[in-house]
């Protein structure tokens, strides 16, 4: 069976609901009082300047932080650039957010001030859906991200590449004490995007077989989760010179050339699992070849254009899946892993 549930397919939903919403929206600068000051890109240039702006007032439910760290995701670049047809300028991104409470209203219950905390991808959905009621906001068909959406009250969003966040309590993450705040922030979306599909899809026993395709920020990240998780990591990519930093720097067991049709065919029907972290278009029949039967091959890239398909495969037992970020609990169970 294939299911579907791409990053790609998100942004055409938010596309078109935006294209709904745009319209509508009132400025932050004008709409609220919690001055800020952040880093904008006003244009398709994606060129970044000073910006200030305005955060809302901290509500009964919500929390504002200062942002100590924010990690630069490349869906960011695809954003400021307006890449993906829904940004709406001025952008503030920024969803891998950490600081420090400096505020929290009067039915916070979870955090309190000078707690540690974080904020990913999402900042609201209508919290009523099945989906909601799952744990599974990053499904709902009212989602809020972070930057460059309207918010319940019509403003535009803005994200972490500034020096507040004011977000509801719900999509607050409690920071663990060990874990330090710099190095941590980019799991907020590199992390999860990887950690998530890797539980939900049982590629996290000891013993098995998992393929990384790629070795970019994702790509780096999937690695080091599937071994702690106790597999045995095979990283597949274009370029022999990630061999090294693969092997040696992130403790993976097998590296594989794709471009060597040699190794790929003696690797053929080794792998129990893979995690294809590739944004750029590539061609997918010959990772469905490495796959055992009833074998994932599970997509977490975000190419531009459509990647092939070959059906046959999948009738022979292999299966395909699209990973869709996470669902927000798992943002907690990962930093705590």
């Amino acid at each position: 069976m294939l299911v579907c549930r791409s990053r790609k397919h998100l942004h055409l939903h938010l596309l078109w609901k935006k294209k709904k919403c745009l319209e509508m929206a009132k400025s932050p600068e004008t709409e609220h009082p919690v001055k800020a000051v952040g880093w904008a890109s006003r244009d398709t240039s994606g060129v970044m300047s000073p910006f200030n702006f305005s955060r809302r007032a901290t509500g009964e439910r919500d929390v504002q932080f200062k942002v100590l760290y924010c990690g630069v995701c490349h869906s960011d670049l695809h954003m400021i650039k307006n890449e993906w047809g829904f940004t709406h300028y001025p952008i503030v991104p920024g969803h891998e957010i950490v600081g420090i409470v400096s505020e929290v209203g009067i039915k916070v219950e979870k955090v309190k001030v000078g707690d540690k905390v974080g904020v990913g991808c999402l900042v609201g959905s209508c919290r009523q859906c099945d989906q909601c009621s799952n744990d599974l906001e990053n499904y709902c068909s009212k989602q809020i991200l972070t930057y460059s959406m309207p918010y319940l009250d019509g403003t535009i969003t803005y994200g972490g590449y500034s020096d507040l966040m004011v977000a509801d309590e719900h999509f607050i993450i409690q920071w663990p004490e060990n874990l330090p705040m710099d190095k941590g922030a980019p799991l907020l979306c590199a992390g999860i995007t990887t950690y998530s599909p890797l539980r939900y899809f049982g590629l996290d026993k000891p013993g098995l077989n998992v393929g990384v395709v790629g070795l970019g920020g994702l790509g780096h990240v999937a690695v080091k989760f599937a071994k702690a998780f106790g597999t045995r990591v095979t990283v597949i990519s274009t370029s022999l010179s990630k061999k090294k930093e693969a092997l040696e720097n992130l403790g993976a067991d097998d590296f594989l050339v794709s471009r060597d049709d040699e190794q790929m065919n003696a690797a053929a029907g080794t792998l129990d699992g893979i995690i294809d972290t590739v944004s750029a278009t590539h061609p997918l029949l010959p990772l469905l070849g490495l796959l055992k039967p009833h074998g994932r091959l599970i997509a977490v890239g975000a190419p531009e254009k459509p990647l092939e398909l070959p059906v046959f495969p999948l009738l022979s037992g292999i299966g395909h899946e699209d990973n869709k970020q996470n669902g927000f609990n798992q943002n907690y169970k990962m930093l705590i892993c």
